[in-house]
């Protein structure tokens, strides 16, 4: 599976079918032992979430971790528009629109 980037996903948050395009972002929230940090991927053809990790540092793997979640849960997509913000923290200002091909 390649990785290409891509500019736009245009506002186009609908999908035909599923595993076309995916949206990801991150929160944190409050907890009796802390701050809990989750991310979670979203595909926008059945509007669910097919990947998510959890854990209580906010750390660039934590989002990997709900990608690759997503891409086990799935299986490998033939092409795939992944969207997420570019995030205001260290780690996370990559691009954030890519195209698996």
């Amino acid at each position: 599976m390649a990785l290409v980037s891509h500019n736009i996903l245009d506002r186009a948050f609908e999908a035909s079918a599923p595993n076309q395009k995916w949206v990801a972002d991150f929160t944190y929230i409050w907890t009796a032992e802390g701050w809990l940090y989750v991310a979670a991927v979203v595909d926008l053809f059945s509007h669910r979430v097919v990947g998510w990790s959890m854990k209580a540092e906010m750390t660039a793997q934590l989002v990997t971790d709900a990608l690759i979640m997503a891409i086990w849960r799935r299986g490998k997509p033939d092409s795939l528009l992944h969207h997420s913000d570019q995030g205001s923290q260290g780690g996370f200002k990559r691009s954030s629109q890519h195209r698996f091909c």
